[in-house]
């Protein structure tokens, strides 16, 4: 069973950085045809997919998000970490790590951390 646990602080300042740490169990992040993502979901909204980091390792961000944000990984300790620069209260989110499909292979997530409560306040 794949298992992936979300990690870091739930409560950062404005202006400051949000990093989040997903450990994964039951599988290697270089596992060929998965992305590693990031996806949010604000109070009161729907899903939001932050971006993802390929089994190759390559990142590949969400459009409105892409300029203050990077995924990279620790293939060593089977993590991937999100930043997220200059955050404002906008950020606030429940922040999940996800397993998804490549598009080639039928897409989709399977496997989901329980997500974790980030709130940007000072």
């Amino acid at each position: 069973q794949v298992q992936l646990q979300e990690s870091g602080p739930g409560l950062v300042k404005p202006s400051q950085t949000l990093s989040l740490t997903c450990t994964v169990s039951g599988d290697s992040i270089t596992t060929n045809f998965y992305y590693w993502s990031w996806i949010r979901q604000p109070p009161g909204k729907g899903l939001e997919w932050i971006g993802y980091i390929y089994y190759s390792g390559s990142p590949y961000y969400s459009p409105s998000l892409k300029n203050r944000m990077s995924i990279s990984r620790d293939t060593s300790k089977n993590q991937f970490t999100l930043q997220l620069y200059s955050v404002t209260p906008e950020d606030t989110a429940v922040y999940y790590c996800a397993r998804k499909l490549h598009n080639n292979y039928g897409g989709g997530y399977d496997y989901w951390g329980q997500g974790t409560q980030v709130t940007v306040s000072s």
